[in-house]
């Protein structure tokens, strides 16, 4: 049994301008215990496909399970499974943090859940802001609510829709530090990320999803490696050249830049080039 398949998924929408495909045919499984990465560019169907997995909207053809339930037959059974954590910040404004977890415990029709709501708390460091008002958190503080709203029910399986977008350096090790062990203790987790360096860090497999349709699925490692090829990646603590800005690919202090041969490489860095940078980017 897989922890989530989507099989032959696709979605369309229908606009003024006519139909247009969202999702055309997506299939890929994901394994019990794995901790698995989505990435794409906007718009390439990421959140789609995380709102069909959740039941917010129905796709037009094929079939998706969690933990062997399916989304649209076996709803009830299928949300039970499942903790998400949306990119949007949504909350109640009329509850502190305690009072948000033990409604949404309630939600799943669990009572005396005040031990794994204490554990909640402690591990993503909302211990001293359990009796504050939502209203009073920082977007920091409410993105690891939001965490905890998820995992308040204990689901076999997590979804991080791109959990960490704008969020500081000190938060994203919060919560991969406590996402990572939930992984280990057997949580299954699927990750859609901007990051690559994240999902290299975390992620054991990876599939890439461009204009609605899978364009790759493979091991992190392989993945890298095919890439490394035709990618220079680097660290830089000043800005880059202006030249070289409208080739690259920045993300904080990581900059890609396309490099498809060594030798055009040694033209643009200088001898050194080919070894010295990428060595750097490890």
């Amino acid at each position: 049994m897989t922890a989530i398949s989507f099989q032959d998924v696709s979605k369309t929408y229908l606009t003024p301008k006519g139909p247009f495909n969202a999702l055309n045919h997506v299939s890929f499984d994901i394994e019990p215990g794995e901790f698995f990465g989505l990435l794409g560019p906007n718009g390439a169907g990421k959140t789609t496909l995380i709102s069909i997995l959740a039941g917010l909207t129905r796709a037009t053809a094929g079939a998706v399970t969690v933990n062997g339930f399916d989304v649209v037959r076996d709803y009830a059974n299928a949300r039970r499974a499942l903790g998400v954590v949306p990119q949007e910040l949504v909350f109640d404004p009329f509850f502190s943090v305690r009072e948000a977890l033990r409604f949404q415990s309630g939600y799943f029709g669990i009572r005396n859940n005040g031990a794994w709501i204490d554990d909640l708390l402690q591990g993503l460091g909302l211990a001293d802001k359990a009796t504050a008002n939502m209203r009073q958190l920082s977007g920091g503080m409410k993105r690891r609510v939001l965490m905890a709203l998820a995992l308040v029910h204990k689901p076999p399986v997590l979804v991080l829709d791109e959990p960490t977008a704008g969020v500081d350096v000190e938060l994203r090790q919060t919560l991969w530090q406590f996402v990572s062990q939930l992984n280990k203790n057997g949580t299954s987790v699927l990750l859609t990320t901007h990051y690559l360096e994240e999902a290299e860090a975390l992620c054991a497999r990876i599939a890439m999803v461009k204009k609605g349709q899978l364009v790759a699925l493979e091991k992190t490692s392989d993945l890298l490696e095919r890439a490394s090829a035709s990618v220079l990646r680097f660290k830089l603590d000043t800005p880059l050249p202006e030249g070289l800005r409208s080739q690259a690919r920045v993300t904080g202090r990581v900059v890609q830049l396309p490099a498809p041969k060594c030798r055009d490489r040694r033209a643009d860095f200088g001898a050194s080039a080919c070894g010295g940078w990428h060595r750097r980017a490890g």
